[in-house]
């Protein structure tokens, strides 16, 4: 059974059916990564509820999506039933106790928890790119946008900022395109007509401040629990590439931020990264291989990432090899590809001689899996046929009343309700704007600069014959002594904030908090 260092995940079975022994992940192999997999229905949200709850019990907060709804349940009590005493006899689950767990809800649209927000520095061109499916041409566009950001200091927090300043790039494209190569005015167009889309589609509520603090995501209570962060995502996988995207950056994030542990005895946090596939559906390489150095490298801040997907074959090859512990769910085998995802499955693992590997996997009951973790000095346990643990909180969802009741005493409950909105690029650009309009007004009122040298045609032309005056010379686009002067210690300014900012792995910006 399991103890302070391991989670008890279920009683692996002999060939004749009979109890075998305990199957446990180890805590200090959590943050080794992991893998949960199989059809629909087969028992994943269950498998993903007792993991979660494993780690809370240990201390370790969690954060992971609920796709369907039915995770929530694991903020109350679960009931004794039938099907569950039944299940916890068969795995000598005893005593089965019932808990609720502590649970902070979110939701990237504020309906059914808290707000999550990110600026748009955060998010970077590459993750932004990725959420708008951006062309190659139109990417570059995005990522000379944030180049300027950095060079004229301005502030990108909200999808007004970054409509404002592709706008501003668009009037000044001659320009830009002489710095930085091609920016076509119908390009900069294209890219705003998508945000457009975006907008209407409810992304505009990600996008702004406050931003999610990582430290409210890795939260533990008074009695040594992990808090247990569930994301709403029902209404956002309406939108899966935004689902998507706001996972990778928020894993993305805490690469950035948190510190390097080594091999702590229990992880600093696991994420779980339901729908998986989503992720690195139509990807561009770029993308996966970053993806897969974050999954390589975060291991060592104390994170473990466990991916939840239908079929193992969503996961790319190099990340799938980064995966050390492993639940195997039933998979169908009645396509070519399925027959594949079969094979490749049962390849992964260490094989044993009690049964074949590729027949189990398509002859797998509900809440049954093959389970392989990683045991005394990270080698992969050999794999087992093991029925999964009933959960102790509630099997199903809870009702909207629980749900507000819960979010009303959350311990975040306030802090990311109201929007602020400072001063950034669209107020900074419409100030420069409107600067340059006074100016030019003002020397229209005043004929011209104030700075004159005589001769140089900025004198008060002389009445001709007739009494008429000599037509004003045509207007100078050379910039005056003041207005070098100015240009010149605003680039100055623009450039010292720019290299200060630091792009993250995945295109995020490091922030001080």
């Amino acid at each position: 059974m399991a103890d302070d260092t391991s989670i008890f995940i279920g009683a692996s079975r002999k060939p004749d059916d009979s109890y075998q022994r305990a199957e446990n992940l180890l805590l200090q192999y959590g943050n080794r990564h992991g893998l949960v997999t199989g059809a629909t229905g087969t028992g994943k949200t269950v498998s993903l509820q007792i993991l979660a709850e494993g780690f809370s019990n240990a201390g370790v907060p969690v954060f992971c999506a609920d796709i369907k709804g039915d995770l929530s349940g694991i903020a109350m009590m679960g009931t004794a039933q039938d099907f569950l005493v039944k299940r916890a006899e068969q795995v000598k689950l005893d005593p089965y106790d019932f808990q609720e767990f502590p649970v902070i809800f979110w939701d990237l649209f504020g309906e059914q928890g808290h707000p999550i927000r990110a600026t748009i520095s955060e998010m970077g061109p590459l993750l932004l790119s990725r959420l708008m499916n951006l062309t190659d041409a139109q990417e570059g566009i995005m990522n000379i946008a944030f180049r300027i950001t950095d060079e004229e200091g301005l502030l990108l927090l909200d999808m007004k900022d970054l409509q404002a300043l592709l706008a501003n790039i668009a009037e000044r494209a001659e320009e830009i395109s002489a710095r930085y190569g091609n920016v076509t005015k119908p390009s900069v167009g294209a890219i705003q007509r998508t945000l457009l889309v975006l907008e209407q589609q409810g992304a505009a509520n990600f996008f702004g401040e406050p931003a999610l603090r990582i430290a409210d995501i890795m939260r533990t209570t008074r009695d040594g629990r992990g808090a247990i962060s569930v994301l709403a995502a029902d209404k956002l996988m309406m939108n899966p590439r935004l689902y998507a995207t706001f996972l990778l950056w928020l894993m993305s994030e805490l690469f950035e931020e948190l510190p390097e542990v080594g091999d702590p005895g229990k992880p600093k946090l696991v994420f779980f990264f339901d729908e998986a596939h989503l992720l690195f559906d139509e990807a561009p390489k770029v993308l996966i291989d970053r993806v897969e150095q974050v999954v390589r490298l975060i291991r060592s801040k104390g994170v473990g990432v466990y991916f939840v997907t239908q079929n193992p074959l969503d996961i790319p090859e190099k990340v799938l090899a980064q995966l050390g512990n492993r639940v195997q769910h039933a998979l169908r085998a009645y396509t070519p590809r399925e027959q594949q995802a079969v094979r490749t499955a049962a390849e992964t693992f260490r094989p044993n001689p009690d049964f074949d590997c590729a027949t189990a996997i398509t002859q797998l009951a509900t809440g049954e899996a093959l389970v392989s973790t990683l045991e005394a000095k990270g080698i992969p346990s050999m794999v087992q046929r093991t029925l999964i643990r009933p959960p102790s909180s509630r099997l199903g969802p809870i009702t909207p009343a629980e749900r507000q009741k819960l979010i009303g005493e959350s311990p975040v409950t306030g802090k990311y309700d109201q929007v602020i909105d400072r001063e950034s690029a669209f107020e900074m650009l419409q100030k420069k704007a409107k600067e340059a309009q006074d100016a030019e007004a003002q020397q229209a009122d005043t004929g011209g600069s104030r700075w004159t040298i005589p001769g140089f045609g900025n004198d008060d032309p002389a009445p001709q014959s007739g009494g008429r005056r000599a037509p004003a010379p045509r207007p100078s686009n050379r910039q005056t002594v003041a207005e070098a002067a100015i240009k010149s210690v605003v680039r100055s300014v623009g450039s010292s904030v720019g290299r200060a900012i630091v792009r993250g792995i995945l295109g995020s910006l490091s922030r001080g908090r």
